[in-house]
């Protein structure tokens, strides 16, 4: 939470000193308009993915691990606590 800020600043400075340039009708335009389409467009989706997929699928596949260890976990306990009942006792 505390790098939301710089990250948000970098990324729009970025972009916003790319508009100008995506815009031109001067010499040269037709090589550099749109390279800086595609730095405005990566920019804006290399931000998206780092800031709001990355994170939300950590908290995914973190919540399967906790599951697959939890399972795993239980079902350790239920073999111990079979292997502890009295020999004698049961079918």
């Amino acid at each position: 939470r505390s790098r939301l800020r710089p990250i948000l600043m970098t990324t729009l400075t970025t972009i916003f000193g790319m508009v100008p340039l995506a815009f031109e009708w001067g010499d040269g335009s037709e090589m550099w308009a749109p390279m800086a389409r595609a730095v405005i467009g990566g920019m804006a989706l290399s931000t998206v993915l780092t800031l709001v997929v990355v994170p939300n699928l950590y908290v995914v596949l973190a919540g399967f691990a906790d599951r697959r260890k939890a399972r795993k976990l239980a079902r350790l306990q239920a073999e111990a606590a079979a292997g502890a009942e009295p020999e004698g006792s049961g079918a």
